[in-house]
Formats: C-alpha cells, structure tokens, sequence
C-alpha cells in the first residue's frame, strides 16, 4: 500500500472517530442540558408549591386571626354588656335605697312629732295652771317671784323645742289659730278682732298644738 493511500486512510478514519466523538459529546451535552433543564423545572415546581403552601398557610393564619379577633370583640362585648347591665341594677339599688333612706326619716320625723305633741299637749295644761297661780300671788313674795323664774326657765325649754304661743289678742280673728268661743258687740272695736285671750294657743314648729280659745268683737 502506498504512503499516499495510507494517508488517505488514516484522514478518513480520523473523521470518522472525531465525527463519532462529536456526536458523543454532543449527546452528553444535550442529555445534561436535559437534566439541567429538568432539575430547574423541578425547582421551579418546588418553589412553586412551596410559595402556594405559604400563601395557603398565610390564607390560614389570617383566616385564624380574624375568628380570633372576632371572638375577642364578642367577648368584650358581653363583658360590656354585664358591665352594664351590673351598674344599672347598683343604679337601680341605690335609688331604692335613697328612696327608703328618705322614707325612713320623714317615718322618723313624723313619728318623733307625733310623741313630741302628745307629751307637749299634757305639759300645757301644767302650764296653765302655773299662769293661773302666777296671777293669784301677791306682788314682793319671794316665794311667787322664785316660781316666776322657774316659770320663765320652763317656758325656754319649750321656745327651744320649738313651741311659741300664738299671737291672739288684737289681731283678725284666724280660724287657722283662734277658737273664738264668745263674741262681744262694740262700735269703737275693729270688725271680727280677738278682744280677749280666755286661753293661750301654742305652735309647735309650723303646725297648730292648741288652739287659741279667745273672745271676738264684732
């Protein structure tokens, strides 16, 4: 064979084996380009997934947040409910318990009065006769001048339990304070004017004790 054709030959195998090397690395090369190609895919599917679970878990959590803020409202809002439903029955109570407060002392006050004129009412007549003796004494007995200032001390204690005569002679004959038990004609008196006290009439605070038992002109 000759050196030329043995050149040939070695040229056309050196082809061959090169195109076959290139075929080879161009198939590994496309098979991993495949399998880059492939690993990004499941990558990208796998963030994919991975960022739908987080939304899902993110959709979730809100979801729980929102009955958890809802649940808390609904709570604060019965508490505030008992709230005030509590401080309308203690409204209520106290109310009740100032009405019976103020009850209870004007009970007292009335009952406190109605012992007060029943003793003071016993007393008058006491009283009277006092007068009566005052009037009979001889003027310079220091006996009658002792009783005098007991007389006066006696008539202090009843001013300041609230007793005070009533003012009679003289004055427009009051069916209110007079008992007007005789009756006098006279033209040089007023016109339905006490003349004369028979006996004293007395107030306790604003209402009548005893009334006055006088004598009316006219």
């Amino acid at each position: 064979m000759s050196n030329k054709t043995k050149k040939k030959l070695d040229e056309n195998f050196d082809t061959e084996e090169s195109k076959e090397e290139a075929k080879e690395e161009s198939e590994v090369e496309e098979a991993s380009d495949n399998k880059d190609k492939a690993e990004a895919e499941d990558t990208s599917k796998e963030a994919e997934d991975t960022t739908q679970e987080s939304e899902e878990d993110n959709e979730e959590a809100s979801e729980e947040s929102k009955d958890k803020k809802s649940s808390k409202k609904d709570k604060k809002n019965k508490a505030q409910e008992v709230i005030d439903e509590l401080n309308d029955k203690v409204m209520r109570q106290m109310a009740e318990f100032e009405n019976f407060r103020k009850r209870s002392d004007k009970e007292k006050t009335q009952m406190y009065d109605m012992g007060a004129k029943s003793i003071l009412e016993k007393i008058l007549p006491v009283v009277d006769n006092f007068e009566r003796g005052l009037d009979a004494a001889a003027d310079g007995d220091s006996f009658a001048d002792g009783m005098k200032m007991i007389y006066k001390q006696l008539m202090t204690s009843l001013e300041e339990a609230g007793v005070k005569e009533i003012e009679a002679e003289g004055e427009e004959f009051n069916p209110d304070y007079h008992n007007a038990v005789m009756h006098v004609e006279d033209e040089e008196l007023g016109e339905n004017i006490v003349v004369e006290v028979l006996q004293k009439g007395y107030m306790y605070n604003d209402t009548v004790l005893r009334h006055a038992m006088v004598k009316v002109a006219n």
